[in-house]
């Protein structure tokens, strides 16, 4: 298959990248200690009882640093649109024009229908609650807009080592108020497109919660301030995509799902009596109270065989609808039906636009929604199917018959009833041309999150695995006239970053990213045409260029459809254009790479081969010595034949252009989790970051090739270093770090070598976790930019100060 037919998805965690299919254990990250009180905002969100809430208050005061007061810098996103999984999008059942999205690993965002984008909700989420950034359920509060609700946490098994929380606001998410609950949370876990969080629309005090693991429905009555368990909810699911996974995270109970309210059984104040829950049980799958929550039944007659993966309520017509499939989904599924429940006469129907026991139903069915205007009319997607391509059905007769989003002419022809217009998201095209029935772009892949605006018949939002779509014209699909389908992602930034490489000259930044590759950015403020292909590695682990001749770029990855593309890729244009390496014999992976200063050799630390050396640009290989497999390498910036290497707290230096390594005397260095760099135009300056809690952590400066280092004072941990214009005045290139310095962690840059720092983000500011990369501006004084592990790339532009 087509890398855009079926892109890989993420595993964060501080997370590394992984494919959909073949899961990546993070690498150890240490149980940070909270830091000092006031020294962030989201760190008093730490202190919050098990299920009692704190005040989330964000301070944007400016950190004191030498007795300068500096204003944080300000920032932005370097543009690319999306470039994730949108597993949940939800309108405002009272207020046109106010909608919520929520993403796996990157937050969640607010409609802003004046700008036609998105803004991002949960940037204040710090470094040591970074699975805060995973969000399992969003709802907002139909009878006060204002309110608004995510549960949030990334992980169920030991990837997050932190329970997860319901976040809660009052003023559609500019502040926050966290409750932290007694189990974990699975925002990036199978089954994400569950909408698990749901508001009573009549007393909206009162919130339901579908939780995973076993952990049952879960309810409060108080906006979302303290929760309990529903004791008389008989049902806590059963379903595990493979139990017998011992990562823990396919064998993980997917538990409760949906809920659903029929508004119509109370009156406004009062707590609705009907009910409805959808439970991850094939034989189990929906429940039902009609005393407000106090008894449950399973609804007799229901269908048997699959999950229900969406559910929702026709309040006119008294009818709930199910979408069903024979997976949690969001990238597999291969079975499935829609259903229709009559309340009033008890009747289960089958409206399945293909029904499962047909020879054409190869799918299951994932996004489902209602047309509030017109609550005939309904819509569902496929959860997935990978080739040719989803399809979306739509009903104005509530699921007597059926039209479709594309049919087949004369095999292979596809006739469409859409356009696609990605004139604002071009790389969505992901480089390809595909045979037909295969379109570039494809109309969509994991497709759960689906919704009609509920004021506007005409605009449908739906989610994908790399952005989300939406049309304005869509009635027009009833009359047989096409319908234009372009991204509607502006403002989101979903991508999670490996690598970052900022070269002098015309090109600001060059990007290693999960699932889309990387890119090249000339204008940090459009997005590219393309991301890196001849060849595509859906995730990008490692990049480098020449210090001396930044034109000449490496890059190494893997393609996770085509095993037979080559890990390496070579550039002598900045980034335009690629050609793939040869690769030495047994490489299994990407692992790092690093370019000499003047271009003339690369070393490359592989998966499976050891550590090679190429000295004609990538066309042949020979062993490097002295060095183990799996070592971390980085190049000296001014001298060519100086290349240097990490591995088990142990330090390596090449000074014959990588074909011979020793290990130097420095002890004392960290034994994992180390991204070292060498500094522009200086050789032998070399900085060390990284380590874990109980061991070395922290920074460390060498200034003779690594012989010998010594630590940073007050750099209590850091987990990245790289460099940027100097400071008006100095000659020694500005130093960033994503780090804790004197108990407050933050970004921070220094202008006199590491002696001082100052932190440039602020408590607004923050990202969950930056720790794969940062660097700074070789051009611009100030700037940086900085890694995130799911809201894509920031940047920051320094501001003016002033003493005290």
């Amino acid at each position: 298959m087509t890398s855009a037919s079926r892109p890989s998805r993420r595993l964060a965690s501080p997370p590394r990248t992984r494919s959909a299919f073949t899961p990546l254990r993070p690498f150890d990250r240490p149980t940070l200690r909270s830091p000092r009180p006031g020294a962030a905002a989201a760190a008093a969100l730490i202190a919050a009882a098990s299920l009692t809430g704190t005040a989330a208050t964000a301070d944007p005061a400016s950190a004191d640093w030498n007795g300068q007061w500096q204003r944080a810098n300000e920032w932005h996103n370097v543009q690319i649109e999306g470039g994730g999984f949108i597993p949940g999008i939800v309108f405002n059942q009272s207020e046109p024009g106010l909608a919520y999205a929520r993403t796996d690993i990157g937050g969640a965002y607010r409609w802003d229908e004046a700008q036609q984008k998105w803004s991002p909700l949960l940037d204040w989420v710090g470094w040591d609650d970074w699975g805060w950034t995973g969000v399992a359920g969003l709802a907002t509060d139909p009878v006060d807009p204002d309110r608004v609700y995510a549960a949030v946490g990334t992980y169920t098994n030991d990837w997050d080592p932190n329970n997860g929380a319901i976040l809660r606001s009052a003023d559609r998410g500019e502040t926050w108020e966290v409750t932290e609950l007694p189990f974990k949370l699975g925002g990036n876990m199978p089954g994400r497109g569950i909408e698990r969080l749901s508001v009573d629309p009549n007393d909206n005090s009162v919130l339901y919660l579908g939780a995973p693991s076993g952990h049952g429905l879960w309810r409060s009555t108080d906006h979302g301030q303290t929760w309990s368990e529903v004791a008389s909810f008989p049902n806590p699911g059963d379903y595990a995509m493979d139990p017998d996974d011992s990562s823990g995270l396919n064998s993980d109970n997917q538990g409760v799902g949906w809920i659903a309210f029929d508004r119509s059984s109370a009156s406004r104040g009062e707590r609705t009596q009907d009910i409805y829950v959808g439970v991850m049980d094939k034989q189990n799958t929906v429940y039902r109270s009609t005393d407000g929550g106090q008894s449950w039944e399973r609804i007799p007659g229901q269908p048997e065989g699959h999950l229900a993966i969406e559910g929702v309520f026709d309040h006119e017509n008294g009818r709930l609808y199910i979408s069903t499939s024979d997976t949690g989904g969001p990238y597999s599924g291969g079975s499935g039906d829609v259903w229709k429940f009559d309340t009033a006469t008890g009747e289960w129907t089958n409206i399945s636009p293909v029904p499962s026991d047909s020879a054409d139903n190869h799918f299951g069915y994932g996004g489902l929604t209602i047309d509030r205007q017109n609550p005939g009319t309904l819509m569902v997607s496929t959860q997935i199917s990978w080739w040719p391509d989803i399809q979306i059905y739509r009903t104005t007769d509530g699921g007597e018959n059926w039209t479709q989003a594309w049919r087949y002419g004369a095999y292979p022809e596809r006739i469409n009833r859409y356009e696609m217009d990605i004139s604002d998201s071009p790389w969505l095209t992901f480089g390809n041309d595909p045979q037909p029935p295969v379109t570039s772009p494809k109309l969509g892949w994991m497709t759960q999150a689906m919704e009609i605006d509920p004021f506007d018949s005409d605009r449908l939002m739906y989610g994908t695995g790399a952005t989300l779509y939406g049309t304005r014209d869509l009635t027009d699909w009833d009359s047989d006239e096409t319908v234009t389908i372009e991204p509607m992602a502006r403002g989101i930034e979903e991508t999670a970053v490996n690598d970052l490489a900022a070269p002098p000259g015309d090109t600001p930044l060059v990007s290693a990213l999960g699932d889309i590759g990387g890119f090249r950015h000339e204008d940090l403020s459009e997005v590219p045409d393309l991301m890196h292909t001849g060849p595509f590695h859906g995730t990008v682990t490692s990049l480098d260029f020449a210090e001396s001749a930044a034109q000449r770029f490496v890059r190494v990855g893997r393609n996770d459809d085509d095993a037979s593309v080559s890990h390496i890729a070579v550039s002598s244009d900045g980034g335009a254009s690629w050609r793939p390496g040869e690769e030495p014999s047994g490489v299994t992976g990407a692992g790092t790479v690093a370019m000499a200063a003047d271009g003339s050799a690369i070393v490359w630390s592989t998966e499976g081969a050891g550590v090679q050396v190429s000295t004609d640009s990538a066309a042949s290989w020979s062993a490097s010595s002295g060095v183990p497999a799996g070592a971390r390498v980085q190049a000296d910036r001014a001298d060519p034949d100086v290349f240097y290497a990490h591995a088990d707290g142990a330090f390596y230096v090449s000074t014959d252009g990588g074909a011979t390594f020793q290990e130097s005397a420095a002890r004392g260095l960290p034994q994992s989790s180390v991204r070292f760099a060498a500094v522009p135009g200086r050789a032998g300056d070399v900085w060390l970051a990284g380590g874990s809690e109980g061991g070395a952590y922290g920074l460390w400066h060498s200034t003779d090739s690594g012989a010998t280092f010594e630590r940073v004072a007050d750099v209590d941990q850091a987990d990245t270093v790289g460099f940027g214009k100097a400071k008006p005045g100095s000659d020694y290139p500005a130093i960033y770090t994503s780090a804790e310095i004197n108990g407050t962690r933050g970004i921070f840059r220094s202008d006199d070598g590491g002696s001082s720092w100052i932190r440039v983000n602020d408590d607004q500011h923050q990202w969950g976790w930056t720790g794969a990369a940062i660097t700074g501006d070789p051009d611009v004084y100030g700037r940086v930019y900085v890694s995130t592990n799911g809201r894509g790339i920031v940047y920051g532009d320094v501001q003016p100060y002033w003493r005290r």
